[in-house]
């Protein structure tokens, strides 16, 4: 199993580095050391982490979300809002992914959203394709 130096595992996160050493200085990671003595984190471990992450982003306002269908939600910030007068283009920063929606303007005047604001953008694909990167 692959290990990722806490900078890769931090930008594969979506945090900072800070972020990461603090979450293993205080128990919340397990850390373990790469082939040059390095603090790293185990593939498997960085795997199961992400999704426990993935899995406390079902929390809106305060409130759980108890149900849904889609399986990828991504929390993030709402970046950008460009609306016309029938539809609107909406772009969410959550982590390292940049979400782009199209969703008609009284959705999005609804909805309230603007800049700045949390959202969650849930994504269901019939088709997903798997690339590996090559190893560096």
């Amino acid at each position: 199993m692959p290990t990722f130096r806490i900078k890769e595992a931090a930008s594969l996160l979506g945090v900072s580095t800070d972020t990461v050493r603090r979450w293993a200085d205080g128990g919340r990671i397990e850390t373990t050391s790469d082939a040059s003595g390095r603090l790293a984190v185990d593939g498997a471990t960085l795997a199961r982490f992400a999704q426990e992450l993935a899995e406390s982003a079902d929390h809106v306002d305060g409130r759980t979300v108890v149900a849904h269908s889609a399986r990828n939600r991504f929390s993030g910030l709402v970046s950008r809002v460009v609306r016309d007068t029938v539809m609107a283009q909406v772009e969410i920063q959550a982590g390292p992914h940049r979400f782009v929606s199209l969703l008609s303007r009284e959705a999005a005047d609804e909805l309230g959203l603007q800049p700045g604001m949390l959202a969650v953008a849930t994504v269901k694909a019939t088709n997903v394709s798997v690339e590996i990167p090559q190893a560096g």
